[in-house]
């Protein structure tokens, strides 16, 4: 049994630390991976609290890899999160990302931009793998794709990330 799972079976007896355990660890790659869903950062926070709540309301007892439940679990919410909200004012969004952003601006606007130049499937593979720590089989059958697919995508992703961020394109 993995640390994510322990702590899972202590949310369900009740304990609070275990709570706060899988929080601390996995905050930060859950986020992300909503947020590169979303792309809007209210509502990646919003969702990231939603799932949290039911993690702590409801644990699961995932069989298998914790992580890559936890991931389809934030996956499957941001998507959610996505349907119920309308499109928002493209400037506005941009206002706000820019206005959340700190440290070396022009790298970050650069890493922003090629981001932004992804695909969404590439850009949803890209993040759970490199922020979710997932493996290309967990990430295929978060997504419903074959596993060749999710490599492809993975690759050209980072092919054209490369290619923006080299000064090539």
């Amino acid at each position: 049994m993995d640390d994510l799972q322990k702590w899972l079976h202590g949310i369900r007896d009740g304990d609070i630390t275990a709570f706060e355990a899988l929080y601390h660890e996995m905050k930060i790659p859950l986020f992300t991976i909503i947020l590169r869903i979303t792309r809007e950062r209210d509502l990646s926070e919003d969702i990231l609290q939603e799932l949290f709540l039911k993690l702590y309301v409801s644990p699961p007892v995932p069989q298998g890899n914790s992580r890559a439940y936890l991931c389809r679990m934030a996956h499957n919410l941001a998507l959610d999160g996505l349907r119920k909200t309308k499109p928002h004012d493209d400037l506005e969004l941009a206002e706000r990302t820019v206005s959340h952003q700190a440290g070396d601006m022009d790298q970050r606007m650069d890493i922003e931009a090629a981001i932004k130049a992804l695909p969404a499937r590439e850009l949803e593979i890209v993040t759970m793998h490199v922020n979710g720590d997932l493996k290309f089989r967990e990430i295929a059958n978060i997504m419903e794709l074959p596993m060749g697919t999710v490599l492809w995508a993975y690759r050209k992703a980072i092919k054209q990330l490369q290619r923006i961020l080299g000064g090539k394109e």
